[in-house]
């Protein structure tokens, strides 16, 4: 094979491959020998037709598999010899022109992940700021719980529903004027307020009383899950059969027992431990946040523009999801154009970040064992049920990628603990407040708690650690849970279940809240 470099230009690379005929020759011969004993043909016992024969009933195909293995291997070869670290998956394009019995001449052009320089990570300096729960957040995770346990009494006749108020009803919707499947039902109860609907629904019911019939003119998100009703209006003809209201669980001794506790103490005692945990996270997402800007303005080098691309095109997508939930999507939209910069920004850092923390965890044995794996998979696994839990771990188990994607959130960890140990840490106690004013500002500074490197759910053809699969997720908040308008029509019809989502009220600008989700990860 004759290799040409035909490019070297930053992290760009091109070059021209010549895979002789005689090479191609000799494949197509081996495709014909190990398929002639599968061939076969009338007046030949199987396994015995001449490969003259099996050359000219399927000589064009086994050419093209021939031809479609040689590049494969060519593609493959040119990695090894030039030592090429590709940052995603190599462009390869066959030059016009070929015809079976010559050479086959290709085009190979990629970026490879730049030569991170020697990480420093000496003389790292972080402050860990410590909060101790209080009484009054025992005492109102107690509260909160008790009003999960609320319960619902019949509202006095004439009771007019507000927000809290379960509203039981029978409804028909239409779309053109039409019912449509799966937007009929009865006796659904839904608590306003609780964003289960689409946008409009519940806020229309608000004021609705016993007996009454009303009409809902709302329309069905842009990105709904049921291709046809996706950006309709609808109408929901409404009759309203009952209205209840909340009636909240009294946070004493009986209610810890029908928790199955002994005493309040006891429960007191176990919602303490899950503030402790909670504020542990915090304490820890501030540090680590604090980490990676040390890092991040203490290394500097050229990172692939087309990982910086596709992480930026998915920090895009997630930012316009978003903005379709808006009240006005359009001034949203053109909100975010205003910022296009900045978020360009955030994709470069996070790219860069991600390939120096996978340089650090190579540099110094950070690895996630087999046994840790394992876990990974099993934990993963239980979001589903049956023969599909099985299909999961086979899937994980035979894409090197998708396990790179589960193993990259621990890896992240275990490169972050190695360099909290390796740090200066002093210790100030603080309150909550402070703490979460603390991170709310690092927030709204572009993100910077967020990475992303090699290895992700972008086709890479290497095997590199160290980059950020929560990217995936970092602005997308409250539609993760769709629920059906009635429970009866999402079991009447899965293709065409009508179902409302919801969103709730955005408190943080975009920026804030895609730094909030964000966690540096490795593949």
């Amino acid at each position: 094979m004759q290799t040409v470099e035909t490019l070297n230009e930053g992290l760009k690379r091109a070059y021209t491959l010549t895979i002789p005929a005689a090479d191609i020759a000799k494949r197509v011969d081996a495709e014909i020998k190990q398929a002639a004993p599968t061939i076969r043909m009338p007046g030949f016992r199987p396994g015995k037709v001449p490969a003259n024969l099996v050359r000219k009933m399927h000589g064009p195909a086994l050419e093209q598999q021939a031809l479609d293995a040689a590049v494969r291997d060519g593609v493959q070869s040119l990695m090894t010899e030039q030592r090429l670290r590709p940052a995603m998956q190599p462009a390869v394009e066959l030059v016009d022109g070929y015809e079976p019995g010559k050479d086959a001449a290709l085009n190979v052009t990629l970026e490879i992940l730049p030569d991170v320089p020697e990480p420093q990570i000496d003389g790292l300096k972080l402050e860990r700021l410590t909060v101790e729960p209080t009484d009054d957040e025992i005492d109102a995770q107690v509260r909160r719980l008790a009003g999960q346990q609320k319960s619902f009494d019949d509202a006095m006749e004439g009771h007019p529903a507000v927000e809290g108020d379960l509203v039981v009803m029978d409804f028909v919707g239409k779309v053109d004027g039409e019912p449509f499947d799966g937007g009929t039902g009865s006796d659904m109860s839904v608590e306003l307020g609780s964003g289960r609907l689409i946008p409009g629904f519940e806020s229309g019911l608000e004021g609705v009383k016993t007996g009454e019939s009303r009409t809902l003119n709302v329309t069905f998100p842009d990105d709904y899950n049921v291709a046809y009703l996706k950006g309709k209006p609808a109408t929901f003809d409404v009759t309203v059969t009952k209205i209840q209201v909340p009636k909240e669980a009294a946070a004493d001794e009986d209610f810890a027992k029908s928790l199955g506790l002994e005493s309040m103490e006891q429960l007191r005692g176990l919602l303490k431990g899950q503030v402790e945990q909670e504020l542990n996270g915090l304490t820890r997402t501030h540090m680590k946040r604090k980490l990676l800007d040390q890092l991040a303005d203490s290394h500097s080098f050229d990172v692939p523009p087309s990982m910086v691309e596709a992480e930026f095109e998915q920090i895009w997508r997630q930012l316009d999801h978003e903005a379709s939930h808006e009240e006005d999507p359009e001034a949203a939209r053109a909100e975010l154009e205003t910022d296009r910069d900045d978020y360009r920004a955030i994709a470069v850092r996070r790219v860069r970040l991600g390939l120096l923390l996978s340089e650090i965890g190579q540099r110094n044995g950070v690895e996630v064992s087999q046994q840790e794996m394992n876990r990974l998979v099993a934990q993963a696994a239980q979001q589903y049920r049956g023969e599909d839990q099985k299909r999961f771990i086979q899937y994980v188990q035979q894409d090197p990628m998708a396990a790179a994607q589960l193993r990259a959130p621990l890896y992240e960890d275990k490169v972050v603990d190695f360099l909290f140990e390796r740090a200066e840490i002093t210790d100030r106690t603080v309150g909550r407040a402070e703490l979460e004013s603390e991170i709310e500002a690092d927030a709204d500074n572009l993100g910077k708690d967020h990475v992303h490197g090699p290895d992700c759910d972008h086709d890479h053809d290497h095997d590199h650690a160290g980059h950020d699969h929560a990217a995936h997720d970092h602005v997308d908040h409250d539609h993760a849970d769709e629920a059906p308008v009635t429970e009866a029509a999402a079991e009447a019809t899965e293709k065409t279940e009508a179902k409302a989502p919801a969103k709730k009220p955005r408190t943080k600008k975009p920026k804030a809240e895609a730094a909030e989700k964000a966690e540096p990860t490795e593949g």
